[in-house]
Parts: C-alpha cells; structure tokens; sequence
C-alpha cells in the first residue's frame, strides 16, 4: 500500500474532477450575470400574488359581518330592499362584477325605491297596449300603485291615452304588476330606457310577460278588430335593446330567440280564446320605430317578409323579456289595416278608436289567460 503523501494531493485538481473547472468571472453583461446566477442557484422563484384574505373574500359574497347577524335589521336601518324567502330575483344571478353597466345602476335605483314603497311580488308583469287603458281599474284588485314620476331616471309616457304608473295587484287571484301606459322609442328615449320597465317587472319577481298592442294589419285576410295572437316577430327595423355592454346581472350575452313566443303560453290563449268563443288569429308581427305610418311601399315590404300586422312596440320589450329568462306571449288588436290596404289615410284617432270598440273582448280574453297562467308551476 503506498502511503499518503502531501505532494501527491492538489486539491485544485480533486475538486475540478467532481465539479467541472471553476467558472470564469462573467463580464459586465448583465444577461451572463443573470445565466450565471441560474447555472449556481437554479431559476428564480415566480413571484405569487398575495392571497386575498377570506374574511374579505366572504364580505364580497355575503355582505358585511353586521348584515349577516341580522339580514332585516340591517336593511331597514340602511334602507336596502327586504327579500322575502323564496324570492328569486333574476338580477341576483351569481356576484355582480365590477364592470356593471351605467343601465343596470338606473335599474337598481328604481327597483330600490319601488321596494320602499311595496313589497308585492308580482308572478306575471302586463303591458297595455291601445285600448287597455283601464284594465287595470276594472279587471285588477289592486294592493299597490306606483307612478313613474316617483322613480330616479325612470323615462315617462307621453302619447295621450297612455297613463304612466304600475299597477300592484290580483287578477283572478294570480298576483301582477300591471304596466299602465309604455314607452315607445319614436318618443324619443334610447332603446335601453324603453325596455327598463320590462326589465324591471323581471327584477321585481315577473316571470311572464304578456304583451298587447294595437297594430295595422297586413295579411289580407285580417280585418279591423281582429285579435291576433304574436307566433314570432320580426325586428330589425328598429335598435336592439342588447346593443352596447351586456347587463350580466340580467342575463347572457347572446340570448336564445328560437321560441320568443313560449309555445305553452300560446296553447293557454288560444284554449281560452275558444271557451271565450273569440275569433283569434295567429300571425307574425314586426316593428317599426314610427312615429310615421308606413308607406304603401313598406307594407308591401313586409308582406314579402312575412309580417302579418305592424307596430311601433312589443318586439323590443319581448327581446328584453327573453334576455332576462322571462317567458313571453303577446295579442295585438288589428286596429285597422295597413296602408295600401285601404282608401282612407291613417291617423291615431282611427287606431284609438277601433281599439276602444274590441275592448270588452280584448279584456276577457286576457283576464282569462292570466288566471290560466296562475295554474303554471313557478319557480
């Protein structure tokens, strides 16, 4: 065995055989720097954002601590709406997100002071259309009225015949709000303030909406006071209501339109309009935005389309509906036909009329829809 001697050693060369040869010095470069300092310590560690803390996490979700300890006290003391059990508002899906839109602020102000001033909770939501102006007097038990003018941004009837107030109540014990007196979009306001109330009917507790209107009848074989049952309708004459930031807080961004007339809902009519003994047509309507009567040319026009009756309404509300989960059925009174279809000129008088004289049916047939609506299981 030959013995260890001191000279025999270079430390130098026993550690450049385990470890490789000493790294040189790198430059001034700061990428070497850098590949250097990876090659020794491996790759620097990813910086991970702070976690946010749970109790901050929970408020954001549930409200503050003091709100959950006592939900009613809390309200009353800060004047928030008071929900009472089972009541599922469309608007509450999931947490609104920090992109609300200036539209569902307006909606949320006047949802809030509706809530101070009733508590109802409507399950069907009624537009009035020409004709149904007071409907809601001799057809509703009413529990609670609230005008227009007592809500913030809220936009405000101005065709004569039109009264601008929902109405709270019972008709044929199926619990309502009664729209008396819409806004149409020729008076001037965006789309988006035309179907607030119909959204806001959905924010209150409405699933299904039903809409009437007077219209100008196109199909030949329509003549003036002819109820007309809305299979489909078509609106492209006129600003979609979903144009701009979607309103997550009330549904998708691309809703589905396959069936915006909900078939069942059409079955009840039709079914009530028999026992009723009430001749029903059904029919595709379209929308124009007015406040012109059409020309003989344009009627022309959508007879080639496919409409059946034309209108200043409804379309845009149905869409709106239908946005916000709402199921929708709609009637139009053929108040007379359409230009082209006859000598004499149009004028609002002729359609206010006409519509008065089929008001007695009209009222029936949709008392009698809605008390048949009250047989639908709700959510």
């Amino acid at each position: 065995m030959k013995l260890f001697k001191k000279k025999d050693f270079d430390p130098s060369e026993e550690i450049e055989d385990l470890y490789g040869p000493p790294i040189a010095p790198p430059d001034e470069d700061p990428i070497a720097k850098a590949k250097q300092s990876e090659r020794l310590y491996g790759p620097p560690p990813k910086r991970v954002p702070d976690p946010i803390p749970e109790v901050q996490v929970m408020e954001c979700i549930y409200g503050p601590p003091e709100m959950l300890a006592d939900p009613e006290g809390y309200r009353l003391r800060n004047h928030e709406p008071f929900f009472t059990t089972g009541e599922i508002l469309p608007f509450l899906r999931g947490i609104p997100s920090s992109k609300t839109t200036d539209t569902y602020r307006k909606l949320k102000s006047c949802y809030d002071a509706i809530r101070k001033l009733t508590r109802f909770i409507p399950k069907v939501g009624l537009v009035l259309g020409s004709g149904l102006g007071d409907f809601a007097e001799s057809c509703v038990e009413i529990v609670d009225i609230v005008e227009y003018s007592a809500l913030p941004d809220f936009p405000l009837s101005t065709v004569e015949g039109h009264k601008g107030r929902f109405v709270f109540g019972y008709i044929e014990g199926v619990p309502a709000v009664v729209m008396q007196g819409r806004v149409h979009y020729y008076e001037g306001y965006p789309m988006q303030d035309v179907v607030m109330p119909t959204r806001l009917m959905s924010m209150l507790g409405a699933q299904i909406l039903m809409l009437t209107n007077a219209s100008g009848g196109i199909n030949t074989d329509f003549t003036a006071g002819d109820f007309m049952l809305i299979t489909d309708h078509i609106s492209c004459f006129s600003p979609n209501p979903l144009i701009g930031p979607n309103v997550d807080e009330l549904g998708t961004r691309f809703p589905d339109m396959s069936e915006i007339y909900d078939g069942e809902l059409r079955g009840i009519v039709k079914s009530a309009a028999s026992d009723l003994d009430i001749g029903l047509k059904e029919g595709v309507y379209v929308q124009l935005t007015g406040p012109s009567f059409e020309t003989p040319a344009e009627i022309r026009m959508l007879r080639t389309l496919g409409a059946d009756a034309v209108g200043m309404s409804t379309s845009m509300e149905a869409v709106a509906a239908r946005h916000a989960g709402m199921r929708v059925c709609g009637i139009s009174c053929v108040a007379n036909l359409a230009c082209g279809l006859t000598d004499r000129p149009l004028t609002h008088a002729e359609v206010q009329e006409s519509a008065d004289k089929a008001a007695p049916r009209f009222k029936a047939l949709v008392k009698e829809s809605i008390r048949r609506f009250g047989k639908i299981s709700f959510v």
